[in-house]
């Protein structure tokens, strides 16, 4: 799995997580401030993106609420590899 984090405003950290459950490929979405984990969002593989958006309504709506308290975090992402079989299905 690879892992990627992006540095954002508390007020663009909901559109930021949005934008990433939307890609579709995500496995597990943390939230850090000043290095300490403030919520750890697992979704899971294989959702319909749709369906994974309304699932996570009301994580997202807490998030908006933790995200008003703090002026910068971090987003740590670990996204799914596909293998070379399915990336040759999807072709």
């Amino acid at each position: 799995m690879a892992t990627e984090k992006f540095t954002v405003d508390g007020s663009q950290v909901v559109e930021k997580i949005k934008e990433l459950i939307r890609q579709g490929n995500i496995r597990r979405v943390r939230l850090i401030h000043k290095g300490r984990p403030l919520i750890d969002i697992p979704l899971t593989v294989g959702v319909p993106v749709a369906a994974a958006a309304v699932l996570a309504a009301p994580v997202l709506a807490a998030l908006g609420a933790i995200a008003a308290l703090v002026t910068e975090c971090t987003i740590e992402v670990e996204r799914v590899e596909e293998t070379p079989d399915e990336k040759g299905k999807k072709q």
